[in-house]
């Protein structure tokens, strides 16, 4: 299998640039300009790190550009659990990870305490606001707004200003901030992963399974890390037997007894092993692709009751925010286009089909329950369509 990989565009390295930098700004705290696919500008901060000098800072540069009061804006899930809207956003108006875009605009202006109450189910007590929410449609400059806080891997919620599209550039001088195009945001996670490439091979002897190389893929555009754990020597011409394995770092390194994820990935490895090849894909893709720190919030809410679908609901995500189209760049990268797959999730099915990947058959992956994660198993079943 080769290494070598088709070079990036110019285009598609200038666009993934400024989205990695827009990143790393709002991980930071610092304000990012966003020139929307609707046209409009928006002067936008992570709503996490939005305390008293962070609005301060935003009513100062909005007013530069002859902006109003900033806004909230959370995910149609995130507005239901705060109270704020009755029912989730149609599908047609949702954005690509199926969430809805809310603005809220609350009469007395935004305080820090009140936009921590809004975006941070953890935070205790409770708004009682007399507004009515705006549903944006998707594309809209707030919706990518959103998507590029979800690639910061921050909470779902951004605090924002509308700035005059025609003021936006000096705006974005005078304050030194950088600028992010919506539609780069838009198209910057597909690109990534329908570009991985292989970057590194080496033998590495496993417990379970000696004869094991790892091979890291990676985007040209640097970005995230995804690991194929090849076991033996499969066939390309022949489905092979695969497991795609979302990184848990509670679960596979700390042994979490919260969910099953360690015991599926050794089981899969263990079983691969037996059956003589097969390959594990390690997604990196922690808590169905919200980030740890988004999932120890959900976590959070579980330990006060809240089932696991729910609790990724009431932070603001999708019950399952994962894409499966890394997996099948990977598995077509390494040969193989038909797979036997080890899995009890049925969206994994139709995933990687969608991808261009044919599976053949369906391998259940089922372990015991601990006495800790039954209700997790139960609702995998019950609410996420898991064949347990």
């Amino acid at each position: 299998m080769s290494l070598a990989a088709e070079p990036i565009s110019p285009l598609l390295r200038t666009a993934s640039r400024s989205v990695q930098r827009a990143v790393s700004e709002l991980r930071r705290g610092d304000l990012v300009m966003l020139q929307g696919g609707d046209g409009r500008a928006l002067l936008l901060r992570a709503a996490e790190m939005a305390d008293a000098p962070a609005l301060a800072l935003v009513r100062q540069a909005a007013a530069q550009g002859g902006a109003g009061e900033p806004t909230l804006v959370v995910t149609d899930k995130r507005a239901i659990a705060a109270g704020l809207l009755a029912q989730a956003v149609e599908p047609a108006q949702a954005d690509p990870t199926g969430a809805g875009t809310v603005v809220i605009a609350p009469a007395p202006g935004l305080t820090p305490d009140l936009v921590r109450l809004l975006a941070d189910p953890t935070r205790p007590g409770h708004a009682t606001l007399d507004i009515t929410p705006t549903v944006r449609p998707f594309p809209s400059a707030e919706g990518e707004a959103l998507l590029l806080v979800k690639l910061a891997r921050l909470l779902p919620a951004v605090v924002v200003a509308e700035v005059p599209a025609t003021r936006a550039a000096e705006v974005a001088a005078r304050n030194d901030l950088l600028t992010v195009r919506g539609a780069d945001v838009q198209a910057y996670q597909a690109a990534g992963e329908s570009t991985l490439r292989q970057v590194v091979e080496a033998s590495v002897p496993l417990l379970d399974a000696e004869d094991t190389r790892l091979i890291a893929f990676r985007a040209p555009d640097g970005g995230v890390e995804h690991l194929a754990i090849l076991i033996g020597n499969p066939d390309p011409a022949q489905p092979v037997l695969a497991r795609l394995h979302s990184e848990c770092f509670t679960g596979d390194l700390l042994g979490s007894l919260r969910c099953d994820c360690g015991a599926q990935l050794r089981g899969a490895i263990r079983e691969i092993a037996a059956q003589g090849s097969g390959v594990v894909l390690y997604l990196a893709q922690e808590g169905r692709n919200i980030g740890l720190m988004n999932k120890l919030r959900a976590y959070r809410l579980q330990d006060a009751g809240v089932d696991t679908v729910d609790a990724n609901l009431m932070v603001g995500f999708e019950a399952d925010e994962r894409t499966y189209l890394p997996a099948a760049t990977m598995l077509k990268a390494l040969g193989f286009h038909a797979v036997r797959l080890m899995t009890n999730n049925p969206d994994k099915l139709s995933q990687l089909a969608r991808w261009g990947v044919q599976v053949v058959d369906r391998v259940p992956h089922i372990f015991p329950a601990n006495g800790h994660n039954i209700a997790y198993l139960r609702t995998k079943a019950e609410k996420a369509g898991h064949l347990l």
